[in-house]
Parts: structure tokens; sequence; C-alpha cells
């Protein structure tokens, strides 16, 4: 057993008082080895020092005080992931963003279109032909990267976040909140360069709904994808 603490920091928020989804498990998912299923059991805090306490089966848990937060274990990510859009595609179809005047979380990092320029990931897919799938552009910013010039993993994981909110509830979405993120990381990503983000729906049950995101390159190489479950709001 080994322990360690993360912060999310209140520039990277979902909702307006707590993590984004994507961006929270990328912190937990940063402890697992290769591919990565990663539970939300309750909305992560900002600016908080949370402890991580990984067991010896591979486990990960974050806690916020007594309150579990989220937790991470090994998976084997089964998805099957479509053929990548062009990247003028993905520029056409983020043309179709329809939710720039009523975003439930207009100020997320990774799709809020209330943000200041560039604060965020400024992640806005349309449909690419129709619902059936959904594309936008995205160009990693300077102040993603490492030192070697490559996007950080808890970015990656923050980009594949939103796209499925979008693929999995089409043009009229409800309320709902990151559940679950299966997700894998297969190749460094250089920063500066154009990469394609998709998404597209798997269905719905009851409360839970069902997406799969990927990033691309340009040349259509797959370099990260995920399985997400997103929780419908009671209020909706």
């Amino acid at each position: 057993m080994s322990f360690a603490s993360a912060t999310i920091p209140g520039r990277f928020n979902g909702p307006p008082n707590s993590g984004n989804g994507g961006y929270s498990c990328g912190i937990l998912a940063a402890h697992v080895q290769g591919a990565a299923r990663v539970r939300l059991h309750a909305p992560p805090p900002l600016d908080v020092a949370m402890a991580v306490r990984r067991d010896d089966d591979g486990t990960v848990t974050m806690y916020n005080g007594d309150t579990r937060i989220g937790s991470a274990a090994p998976c084997d990510l089964q998805l099957d992931v479509p053929t990548a859009p062009s990247l003028e595609q993905a520029r056409a179809a983020s043309a179709g963003y329809v939710w720039h005047d009523k975003h439930t979380f207009e100020t997320c990092f990774v799709c809020g279109p209330k943000r200041p320029a560039h604060d965020g990931l400024e992640l806005f897919p349309g449909p690419v032909d129709d619902w059936s799938l959904i594309a936008c552009p995205w160009t990693p910013a300077d102040d993603l990267l490492d030192g070697q010039g490559n996007v950080l993993d808890e970015y990656l994981w923050s980009a594949l976040d939103c796209p499925g909110f979008f693929a999995g509830m089409g043009p009229q979405p409800r309320p709902a909140v990151l559940g679950e993120l299966e997700g894998r990381i297969d190749a460094r990503v250089a920063g500066g360069q154009d990469l394609v983000v998709y998404a597209w729906p798997l269905g719905e049950e009851g409360r839970k709904v069902y997406a799969g995101t990927a990033i691309a390159t340009a040349d259509g190489g797959v370099v990260a994808s995920a399985r997400s479950t997103w929780i419908i709001m009671k209020s909706a």
C-alpha cells in the first residue's frame, strides 16, 4: 500500500464548484498502469488536497477527508473505435455545436463556451453527417505540455470526457454527470499539432447513458480512447 496526495486546481472545473470529470479521472488514472476504469463517487472538490491510496492489488482510491471521491483500477477496455473523421470534417462539424447558449455547465474546462479565450480546451463537437458521430478539432496549447513537449495525460483524459456526453445525449442533452470513464492512452501526443476528437453513442439504460470517445492525429492514428457512463440528474 502506498499513499500520495492530489489537488484539482480551480481552473479545471466541470460544474462551477467541482472538478471536470475527465480531468479528475486522469488524476486517478495516473496511478494505474495501462488502461484504467475510473469511477467518481462524489463531486471532486476544487483546490483541496486529497489523499490518494494505492493498494497492492492496483486499486487506487481518492478521499477528501472520510469521503470517497473516486476510485480506479486496471481494466481490459473493449471498444470498437470507428475510423476517425478527417480534420476538415471535424472543423465543419464543430460549426454545428448547438450548446453555445444552452450549456448546463457553461464554464466547463473542456467544453464550456463562456470561459475566457484559450483558458479551456474549447472542444465544441457537432455532428459529422448525423448524430451517430460527432467531432471537433483540438490543438493542445503550450501550457498543457510536459517538459518533452507532449500533452500531459490528464488533459488527454479531459478531452475524452465531454464529447462522450454530447454523443450519448444527441441534439437535446439532459443534465448529467460523469459516473465512470474507462480509458486508455496508446501514444505520446506532441503539442502544437492539430488533433481530431470524436465520439459516438453506445445506448442507454435507465438513468445511465453510454458513449465512446477517441482522439486521433490528423492522419487518422488513434492515440487515446474511452468508454464513458453518464448519470442523468434526477431533476432532468
